[in-house]
């Protein structure tokens, strides 16, 4: 049953006061007191219906994990450096021990990365199938710089974990009760890497695939076309076949999942050795250039050789 007093409130606060000095921010009483000035951008996002299956399997470290990386991982490609968050959190049951589990597991990445929680809400509903952790990031930028792919261009891709948390909505309707292992993969974070080689290197454009999947390119293009071939070792897991098998169309595939790509970068040909070279966490190749053209995105299948366009 609800108890609305909230009766661990004491003990989530004990967690996430060891986030509370870092060295970007102060936070005393609960009153931030911010050690730069920079240019910002703030970010909000959770983990949708994959959420039912992290409940259901209590995989709460992997949710967390995935919480944040739907939010740092487009930190990165506006090269932001993350440093405070407020979570929301919302189960169908008032589950004292995944509470904490969550905040726990979430106190620790945070420390790991110099993130302060400086806020926080639990919400109880008990019309829910899962759990959900909605985050909204704060992060500064300190060389703003325009995210658009050139002529030219090389795109070099960065192997994904699986499924990430997007079309899961899609995956529930295709498998029903069936459970999957892959479902509660966590996504890769990739923020790290990418803020290191954005200090090396010149990328001109860069783009987190989720949501939208590789139609999230358009918007990068201008008077540009974007073109991806089948022919890169960044091979779809076998999930993505399997869901492919199941009917799902080439178009669909590459417009709501990562097919095994999970951030794309746009660079100069003469940086691309250096690059895939430094990129010592992950898988990654050359899928693809960017050329003259209209704004379109042109895909390659790996699914079934055909072109897809979008």
């Amino acid at each position: 049953m609800y108890d609305p007093t909230k009766p661990y409130k004491k003990e989530i606060l004990n967690l996430i006061k060891q986030t509370w000095e870092t060295p970007y921010v102060s936070v005393k009483n609960g009153v931030v007191e911010k050690k730069l000035s920079c240019p910002e951008c703030h970010h909000i996002d959770g983990i949708g219906t994959k959420g039912i299956f992290h409940w259901e399997q209590r995989s709460f470290r992997n949710a967390v994990l995935d919480a944040l990386a739907m939010n740092l991982n487009d930190l990165a490609f506006m090269r932001a450096t993350p440093y405070a968050l407020i979570d929301h959190l919302f189960l169908p049951e008032d589950d004292k021990k995944a509470i904490l589990d969550i905040v726990r597991y979430l106190t620790e990445e945070c420390r790991k990365r110099n993130i302060a929680i400086t806020g926080g809400e639990t919400a109880i509903h008990d019309n829910l199938e899962g759990l959900e952790l909605s985050i909204t990031m704060l992060g500064f930028v300190k060389r703003p710089k325009p995210n658009q792919f050139k002529e030219g261009d090389v795109l070099i891709g960065i192997k994904s974990n699986g499924l990430h948390s997007n079309g899961f909505t899609k995956i529930r309707k295709l498998f029903g009760r069936e459970y999957r292992s892959d479902f509660i993969l966590p996504t890769h974070i990739y923020l790290n890497t990418i803020l290191a080689l954005d200090k090396k290197f010149d990328i001109h454009g860069m783009m987190h695939i989720t949501g939208g999947a590789f139609t999230k390119l358009k918007d990068l293009l201008d008077n540009t076309d974007a073109m991806i071939r089948n022919d890169h070792e960044l091979e779809p897991q076998e999930i993505f076949f399997e869901l492919y098998r199941r009917g799902i169309s080439d178009e669909e595939m590459y417009k709501t999942f990562n097919c095994g790509i999970g951030f794309i970068l746009g660079v100069d040909r003469k940086d691309v050795d250096g690059i895939i070279k430094e990129i010592k966490n992950f898988k990654a190749d050359v899928i693809g250039e960017i050329t003259l053209g209209e704004g379109k995105v042109k895909i390659q299948s790996k699914f079934s050789r055909k072109q897809i366009e979008y």
